[in-house]
């Protein structure tokens, strides 16, 4: 198997001697290529923060993150930000849209850092733009478009340069419930489809029930795992649910 995350007895602390918070205690897990994973947890479980260190955007207090082979926790500078932008993809909540660019450019800008040969770029687009139905959008600004959409635009400047890892923070916390229901539809299919590699932070059951496993956190330690299996997607949320409730939670969701 080709492990393409491996994180190894990660722990953060904030805080000085006087008022310490172990945000995470010994967190260890691999991803395999093509999985799609949920990191799942209550409000202050830690479930952000390890992304955010997997994502190199913070720093562990202990332990090493490596992605392809590569210990992220020893890169700095230049060769950090290239290792970004060639190997990893972002979707967070907002969607971080530049205004005055229309959505074709928002999302070429992403090849264009990497240095993308120009006479393919349009190819690329189009590609991503297809998986994920935006094609009709291609050309507006964002002021132009729907939350969905502009989101889906978001999703598609992250997978465009094939990235190795795709983070995923909360991406249908600022959707409606139609929109979100598409926008986890098309990350499922790009996942199906073309393997990509996907980790998403949600608090969601019903969105965790779109991946094929799932690490519950709780007070910054894993609490639990399920793996989807043969299970339909129904099957599957009925299963989160007993572990919701497990851990103290009271989430209700009609599938």
């Amino acid at each position: 198997m080709n492990t393409i995350l491996k994180v190894e007895n990660i722990e953060k602390v904030y805080g000085n001697k006087g008022n310490v918070t172990n945000a995470l205690k010994n967190i260890s897990f691999e991803v395999q290529k093509g999985d799609f994973i949920a990191i799942m947890g209550p409000s202050g479980s830690g479930k952000s923060t390890l992304l955010n260190c997997i994502s190199t955007i913070d720093t562990a207090t202990a332990g090493h993150v490596f992605i392809d082979g590569e210990n992220v926790t020893k890169l700095k500078g230049h060769k950090l930000s290239k290792f970004r932008s060639e190997k990893l993809g972002f979707i967070f909540q907002e969607y971080n849209l530049l205004d005055t660019l229309t959505a074709f450019e928002n999302v070429s800008l992403a090849l264009s850092i990497i240095n993308y040969p120009v006479n393919e770029i349009e190819h690329e687009v189009d590609r991503v733009a297809a998986a994920l139905d935006i094609k009709e959008v291609l050309y507006k600004y964002p002021y132009q478009m729907s939350g969905g959409q502009q989101q889906r635009i978001a999703a598609a400047r992250a997978i465009v340069t094939r990235p190795t890892l795709l983070l995923a923070d909360e991406p249908t916390g600022a959707l409606d419930s139609k929109s979100a229901k598409m926008l986890l539809k098309n990350l499922e299919i790009l996942n199906q489809q073309q393997d990509a590699t996907t980790l998403m932070v949600t608090h969601d059951p019903y969105n965790a029930s779109y991946c094929r496993r799932i690490i519950f956190l709780k007070d910054g330690e894993i609490f639990n795992e399920l793996i989807r299996g043969k299970d339909d997607r129904k099957t599957f949320f009925n299963r989160i649910m007993e572990v919701v409730a497990l851990l103290g939670g009271n989430i209700n969701d009609e599938f």
